[in-house]
């Protein structure tokens, strides 16, 4: 396992290669796009395979519900692409470390958030017309319900289980940037993914398939206004637990690290030798 010194090498270069991948804007929002729909299989697989246990009123509906939301970053991490929730760790380390600069860093963040709801929004579109939900009638419904339960939430609720849940995720991908090997990986992506969302919290990028399905679909608690409100706050509050609290919170615990020049130009074949 590295130290968290040398963890935040490797995050220096992740943050140094998203800026400079969005300098390649068809490449980079394919990337976003299919990381938007990997979180979306996940979704797809969560309510068909909890959705027949709230059916008949299992109490192991949430454990059920954790134990299959691994695969969404166990995709994104093994199979590559550019997520925005973890971005906003990454980057937001990047330029603490003056790895890379804030305006550019900005900039990439929003590229990849639009990115994913267009990949999710497709995803969900696909979906949709395949009529997979609708065949199976506890994974519709399990849906609705999600929708509904969204539609009464308080800003203030969306905002404060955001931070919850993205402080989570983030945890994940700083732990994988920590370990050397693929089984590790694995284990801790399990394990975080698992606690986020048995506890109910909230994720903007698995929202945006959980809505996008709704509205192709037509199904309740799905308006575009409803849609809108989610992204703002749960998109807020994301940002809040991942760029404060795991980005800036892992930065002043390795000693509030800033890289100098020589550490800048050395920083990729660092993180390559280190992998």
């Amino acid at each position: 396992m590295l130290s968290l010194t040398e963890t935040m090498h490797v995050q220096a270069d992740a943050a140094q290669h998203k800026i400079h991948g969005a300098h390649q804007p068809l490449r980079f929002t394919v990337s976003a796009m299919l990381a938007g729909a990997f979180v979306g299989v996940a979704v797809v697989l969560m309510v068909s395979t909890a959705g027949p246990m709230l059916a008949v009123g299992s109490p192991w509906v949430k454990l059920v519900s954790g134990l299959v939301f691994g695969v969404a970053l166990t995709l994104v991490v093994f199979a590559g692409g550019e997520l925005s929730t973890s971005s906003m760790m990454t980057l937001t380390q990047g330029v603490a470390l003056r790895a890379v600069r804030l305006w550019p860093a900005f900039g990439t963040l929003v590229f990849t958030f639009v990115a994913n709801i267009l990949g999710a929004m497709l995803f969900g579109w696909l979906v949709s017309m395949s009529g997979v939900l609708e065949s199976n009638a506890p994974a519709g419904a399990m849906l609705t319900s999600m929708l509904k339960s969204k539609s009464i939430e308080t800003p203030t609720e969306m905002f404060f289980r955001a931070v919850l849940c993205n402080f989570l995720v983030c945890l994940a991908i700083w732990m994988c940037a920590r370990l050397t090997a693929d089984g590790p990986k694995l284990a801790v992506i399990f394990w975080a993914l698992l606690a986020f969302i048995a506890s109910g919290f909230e994720h903007v990028v698995a929202n945006m398939t959980t809505y996008s399905i709704g509205l192709f679909s037509g199904y309740d608690g799905a308006t575009w206004a409803l849609f809108g409100r989610n992204l703002l706050w749960v998109g807020l509050g994301n940002l809040v637990g991942g760029a404060l609290l795991a980005g800036l919170g892992y930065w002043f615990v390795a000693g509030s690290p800033r890289l100098d020049r020589a550490e800048k130009l050395v920083a990729a074949t660092t993180a390559a030798e280190l992998s």
